[in-house]
């Protein structure tokens, strides 16, 4: 059931934003977003992880992983359609969830620009666009 949706030659610029619209399966039990520079080089990987009722956020160098922000806050289910806006704030990212929560988490490569964006697992993108 796993889905992949990946771009390359990107240009999300300080200040400008992501969004992604897309359905979660019945049985969904994860997700993830990833901005970066490439699979390797991620700068937010934005984790939901239904069966364990929470958000991981992460970044990683050279395919090595750096320390994990969970946060419990759970708004998606299996078998609905959801929203999700990823805005780059120069130092951090602002991640807007659809019930309106945001979880923000920090920029720690200092990307001024961002080239890479996948979405991996039980999610399957409808909609995608940047501004």
């Amino acid at each position: 059931m796993s889905e992949k949706f990946e771009m390359v030659n990107l240009e999300i610029k300080s200040g400008e934003s992501v969004k992604v619209k897309g359905k979660l399966p019945g049985g969904a039990k994860n997700f993830s977003f990833n901005l970066g520079k490439a699979a390797s080089d991620v700068a937010l990987h934005f984790n939901p992880r239904l069966h364990e009722n929470t958000i991981v956020c992460n970044s990683k160098t050279s395919n090595n992983w750096h320390s994990e922000q969970r946060s419990n806050h759970m708004c998606f289910q299996p078998d609905t359609e959801v929203k999700i806006s990823i805005k780059h704030s120069g130092d951090h990212f602002d991640i807007k969830l659809p019930d309106g929560h945001e979880i923000s988490f920090p920029n720690r490569h200092n990307y001024d620009k961002l080239t890479y964006m996948s979405v991996k697992g039980d999610f399957k993108v409808t909609s995608f666009k940047y501004e």
